[in-house]
């Protein structure tokens, strides 16, 4: 048991570390460790010496969803680059509910939590939490996504709570959380389109998984992916074609579907195969990119031809960043897809593809068929 002022302690410090500037709050981080009280854990410094930290999050489709090996999610993607701006490792859980979340930091299984908990559940387990976007509720809605999202710690008076508070707003400066939040645009479908998506989907992948599975299964795939680009491609129609000479349910062109040895670009078995075998040709030319964004770049490829992928790739590196980081990618097609067709189309491209494969994957009808 903790005593009342300990918990006061707390509260204040939450409310402080919530009313600092960003500049003050990087310079707490450096302050903290030499007012903590000895007997507590340190939790900064456990997750430095493990070079592991441990997240659990509430199952939630602004938080996470798992694509075969991989995750990837607005709340993941925000705790992966935090472990990343501590040069640890992520290990990432996922619980159904916030009281089994709130109760793993209590105990100290977990370092931090992301839930939507209220303020009142979180503080009558005497735990501290900040806002999963410090504040920028505007960026998450309008992108449909869920604006109670918090960052959960068990010490308010603990270094990783103010590095990690500081990581969050900063995030907020410089655009990262806007930029993440827009790849994860919940709205990027219309409402209204949905029936339309879940009726073609209901009558079509039947017909196709098979195919999606084997393919998938061949080289290493989730064939829920594959399903989510042939939707994308061709809507699962086998004999599409397009004003450019690509056609098939995967809409392979002419070169591509001989290169991957497809004689019959109509044949929706030979379309799949050929389909996920240039898919994983794109994966493997990304290789040195870590997973999940490797999916995302080799989905541009796809799109656009890893030729277009690398000139951009240049660009990015000539102006000082990453070019190795998907935001870094995203942000650069976003930015000029006012004025570039390709750029526009691929955009939608990855985020449709995104939003399809999170439909299936959360869809028990369609997981069934």
């Amino acid at each position: 048991m903790h005593s009342s002022s300990t918990s006061e302690t707390r509260l204040s410090l939450n409310s402080f570390f919530r009313a600092l500037p960003i500049k003050a709050l990087v310079l707490s981080t450096a302050l903290i460790p030499f007012s903590i009280n000895a007997s507590k854990t340190n939790q900064y410094n456990a997750v430095v010496n493990s070079s592991k930290l441990t997240v659990v999050a509430v199952s939630n489709p602004s938080i996470v969803f798992k694509d075969g090996k991989y995750k990837h999610g607005f709340g993941y993607d925000l705790a992966h680059n935090y472990a990343q701006s501590l040069n640890v490792k992520l290990d990432f859980q996922t619980v159904s509910d916030n009281a089994t979340a709130l109760k793993m930091v209590a105990q100290g299984k977990a370092n931090f939590a992301i839930t939507t908990a209220t303020m009142q559940n979180i503080e009558a387990n005497r735990l501290t939490s900040f806002s999963a976007s410090c504040g920028d509720f505007n960026s998450l809605k309008k992108n449909g996504l869920d604006t109670d999202l918090n960052w959960v710690f068990k010490q308010a008076d603990d270094p990783l709570t103010a590095t990690a508070s500081g990581f969050i707003c900063q995030s907020k400066q410089n655009g990262a959380t806007q930029q993440l939040a827009a790849f994860y645009n919940r709205n990027i479908v219309k409402k209204s389109d949905w029936n339309i998506i879940q009726r073609d989907l209901s009558a079509r992948l039947p017909i196709y998984k098979a195919s999606f599975k084997r393919s998938a299964q061949q080289y290493g795939l989730d064939w829920h992916l594959l399903a989510a680009i042939g939707y994308q491609e061709s809507y699962l129609k086998p004999n599409s074609v397009s004003p450019t000479g690509v056609r098939g349910l995967m809409m392979l062109t002419n070169n591509t579907a001989k290169e991957m040895g497809v004689s019959n670009r109509n044949d929706p078995a030979q379309s799949i195969q050929g389909g996920a075998k240039y898919f994983d040709k794109m994966l493997s030319r990304y290789s040195y990119i870590p997973n999940a964004d490797r999916y995302w770049y080799a989905l541009v490829a796809y799109n656009m031809g890893p030729g277009a992928v690398d000139g951009i790739q240049k660009r990015i590196k000539a102006q000082g960043k990453n070019p190795n980081e998907w935001m870094n990618l995203y942000n650069y097609l976003t930015s000029s897809q006012a004025s570039n067709g390709r750029h526009r189309q691929a955009v939608q491209y990855v985020t449709r593809i995104r939003a399809y494969l999170e439909h299936i994957k959360t869809t028990p009808h369609l997981l069934e068929i």
